[in-house]
């Protein structure tokens, strides 16, 4: 990772309670690495509730802003990170599925790892992508359109997505090169 890649870009993390703590701290420890800045976002204002494994409680983390008072044109990109409890959570939020579906539409990087994609077919932009996930997910993903495969990385059209915390090391490379290279709204069309 170069320093200063991401100087200037600003990243959206979308999550509730009972993310996976390392699939949250370890995307945004790289995208600071690389000189960009994060904001968490969630259902409520206060803090969320990290997990590791769905099971062990481990830190809380303060969110920066509520899925309604944010829109796409304020970010460069999107990190979803997994956890079981996290994405069904935001699944079931309309606001939050809009702001998933708007940064997709208007052409920024999106990177979900874990159970992150469930996003990604709730929105329906699954469909006709390569991508990948953790396993539970792929029967969903391939009804939602989507060509699964099991790789530690895989990017289709500025979409990024991993497995599991075990390619966190691929994942945040690629999520860092995506980010900086921005709008992937002529790749979408």
């Amino acid at each position: 990772m170069t320093q200063g890649t991401l100087a200037g870009k600003k990243i959206a993390i979308l999550a509730a309670n009972g993310v996976e703590e390392i699939e949250l701290t370890s995307p945004r420890e790289a995208v600071q690495a690389a000189g960009g800045t994060t904001e968490l976002i969630s259902l409520k204002a206060g803090e969320i509730q990290s997990m590791k494994g769905d099971i062990e409680p481990q830190a809380r983390y303060k969110v920066d802003k509520t899925v309604d008072q944010v829109s796409a044109s304020d970010y460069d990109g999107l990190l979803l990170p997994g956890g079981t409890v996290n994405p069904d959570k935001l699944r079931l939020s309309a606001g939050a599925m809009q702001f998933v579906r708007d940064m997709y539409d208007a052409g920024k990087p999106i990177a979900a790892i874990c159970h992150g994609p469930w996003s990604l077919s709730e929105t329906g932009i699954a469909r006709g992508l390569k991508m990948t996930s953790w396993p539970s997910l792929q029967h969903e993903l391939k009804l939602a359109g989507a060509d699964w495969v099991d790789q530690e990385c895989v990017t289709d059209k500025g979409v990024v997505t991993s497995r599991n915390p075990d390619d966190l090391p691929a994942f945040n490379r690629k999520i860092v090169e995506e980010f900086a290279e921005g709008d992937h709204s002529r790749r979408r069309k």
